[in-house]
């Protein structure tokens, strides 16, 4: 069914509405979710496995009662009804549903804004199914594609653009994580930050924050709206900044190694079962059966070792809790990390279907414990037990911060699930320097460095079609641009503006470009106080510029990356000899030329037959 809304709406109405409509479907969407979630704990884990699950947000008293399995004899049948089940559900149904799932909204997002109808009640299916018989992933991924398919149920339904089609996809991945994580703020920040590597979707904030604010009601009005974990008390001070530094190295070296793993494990599984033909439903099976065999192993050496194999299943929250509280040997935490990276690269390389969010924070939670706890152990008055849960979320922070490309997001995030704003300034420091090295190496791989890379931005052009034109046969000659000196007037802009219908010229002295004045620079500059002599003070020195044998396509990309709407063309061999002046409106005419040539040509072969 159909509701187009109507053609008076204004744009900003009509946003508002999607964002109203895309909030209460995350709430509710993610409120079933996570009930499924829970039910299927409490069954598998509880009543199947006699497992005490410990749990996020309980108290000291209460997570100090969690206990092992009475029998750890049913973990692999359960763990292989669930992967079974779950590999038969993806694989005949909705391929789209395996793995981690946040990737497969990204996808949706640069591509057609589509989410078929299916993936969202099949991908709560799985990952309820993975999660909940022992499976190492998290909540994110599966609240992320299920609000955001949604939302392209939503589109299609209300008769939405592709513009509107895509704020709405993307307000439901922010929404959906940010509501089931009860941190609205992180969750609409992310949705603008985690579609690209170096960029950042600005139409998608305002709507994010409004649908997320409508999502966390709804699912706070049932779950309450306490933060996800509990804090004991706290101590850091300035001069341990460094040491928070030291922990945003090592996390970004265990978050390099958390990628390298997931997707050299996933590779490894998909090659195995495509050279010996294997049945692809088995494929989860594969994973759940070794991760199932790993924790049981462990087990068997030591009651540590067995704690260090449960802390790698399922989401790991409990133990997160338990590490902010301090109550994990050395020994298990600093395995950990290394263990929580071969579950979750098992459990998802393998097919199964869950986020990698909550994986990611049970290793940077592991990676800071370990280090608190062993500076505690050699300078006890310096790292006093109170600093060392400061260095678990921090820890959070830093490795999936960087991970995941959205420091800024998960910063925020993170700080909402703890409920406190105390670990801000060391947060900081930790995750600028994790994201720093970690460069652009990211666990959501379906991620694009630009939104010049992004299809959400490309309009309707061709890329191979762009590929084949050049800058030289679209430009405007050298000899016909319209060039100003750096000793002009501010004026003479806005009267050649209004004269010639262009809103960028360059500027030449002495025969050499100089820079670049645009109608923004102008009003920016000059036009409010009215305080500009001369160009020179208004005007982009150093402008980007495109050479004549450089294809529509980099121009194009060129101008979307940066916002600009024109380009200096100049001499590979002269940078600074001004040969041409290329706009979006040259690339688009060549490019209607092109396609019109391509579309004739085969009637015009037709007609000579």
């Amino acid at each position: 069914m159909r509701f187009s809304l109507p053609f008076g709406i204004t744009p900003t109405k009509r946003v508002l509405i999607i964002a109203i409509v895309v909030g209460v479907i995350a709430g509710t969407g993610s409120l079933l979710f996570y009930e499924g979630l829970k039910w299927g704990i409490a069954f598998f884990m509880g009543y199947l496995l006699q497992y005490a699950y410990p749990q996020e947000g309980q108290s000291v008293a209460t997570i100090s009662q969690w206990s092992e399995p009475h029998s750890l004899i049913l973990l692999i049948p359960i763990m292989v009804f669930g992967s079974l089940l779950t590999g038969i559900l993806v694989t005949r149904l909705a391929p789209e549903a395996e793995g981690h799932g946040t990737d497969e909204a990204i996808k949706a997002f640069h591509g057609d804004g589509r989410i078929r109808k299916r993936v969202p009640v099949l991908k709560a299916v799985t990952a309820i199914l993975t999660i909940s018989t022992g499976g190492s992933a998290g909540r994110e991924g599966p609240a992320a594609q299920i609000s955001a398919g949604f939302g392209s149920v939503v589109a299609d339904m209300l008769g939405l653009s592709p513009r509107e089609r895509r704020i709405a996809l993307t307000t439901g991945i922010g929404a959906g994580i940010g509501t089931i994580f009860k941190a609205p703020l992180g969750g609409a920040v992310l949705a603008a930050e985690i579609l690209y590597q170096r960029d950042f979707e600005s139409d998608a904030i305002i709507p994010a924050f409004l649908a997320s604010v409508i999502g966390y009601a709804i699912f706070g009005f049932f779950e309450g709206y306490a933060p996800i974990f509990l804090l004991g008390p706290l101590s850091w001070t300035v001069w341990q900044i460094p040491l928070f530094i030291l922990l945003g190295v090592l996390c970004a070296a265990f978050g390099l190694l958390y990628i390298f793993l997931f997707y050299g494990s996933r590779d490894l599984f998909a090659g195995v079962f495509r050279r010996y033909n294997l049945p692809l439903y088995l494929k989860p099976v594969s994973g759940a059966l070794l991760l199932g065999i790993l924790v049981i192993a462990l087990a068997l050496i030591s009651p540590e070792a067995e704690m260090l194999g449960l802390a790698g299943m399922g989401t790991g929250y409990g133990f997160d809790q338990l590490m902010i509280y301090s109550m994990l040997p050395l020994a298990v935490v600093l395995l950990l990390p290394f263990v929580k990276i071969l579950a979750t690269s098992l459990t998802l390389g393998s097919g199964g279907s869950g986020g990698v969010f909550a994986p990611g924070l049970t290793i940077g939670a592991a990676v800071g414990a370990a280090l608190g706890i062993i500076l505690h152990l050699f300078f006890p008055v310096y790292i006093p037990l109170e600093t060392i849960p400061v260095f678990v979320v921090v820890g959070m922070i830093s490795l999936f911060g960087a991970v995941a490309n959205a420091p800024i997001a998960v910063l925020i995030m993170v700080v909402e699930m703890v409920g406190s704003i105390t670990i801000l300034i060391p947060a900081m420091a930790a995750v600028a320097v994790s994201h720093l090295l970690t460069g652009e190496k990211t666990i959501y791989r379906a991620q694009v460095p630009t939104k010049a890379q992004s299809g959400a931005h490309r309009g309707e052009y061709n890329r191979e079609t762009l590929e084949g034109l050049f800058v030289r046969n679209s430009m405007t000659p050298g000899d016909a641009v319209i060039t100003l000196s750096p000793l002009d007037e501010p004026g003479k802009v806005v009267d050649l503006m209004a004269t010639t219908g262009h809103t960028g010229f360059p500027v030449i002295e002495n025969d050499r470009l100089v820079g670049i004045v645009t109608n923004r620079d102008v009003s920016l500059t000059c036009l409010p106080g009215g305080e500009c002599a001369t160009i020179r003070e208004a005007m982009m020195t150093a402008p980007v510029v495109i050479h004549p044998d450089d294809t529509l396509e980099n121009a194009l990309a060129i101008m979307v990356g940066h916002d600009f709407d024109h380009l200096p063309v100049v001499r590979e061999d002269a940078p600074g000899t001004l040969v041409g002046f290329l706009t979006r409106t040259d690339i688009l005419r060549s490019y209607a030329r092109a396609s019109h040539r391509v579309t004739c040509e085969p009637q015009e072969k037709g007609a000579g037959t």
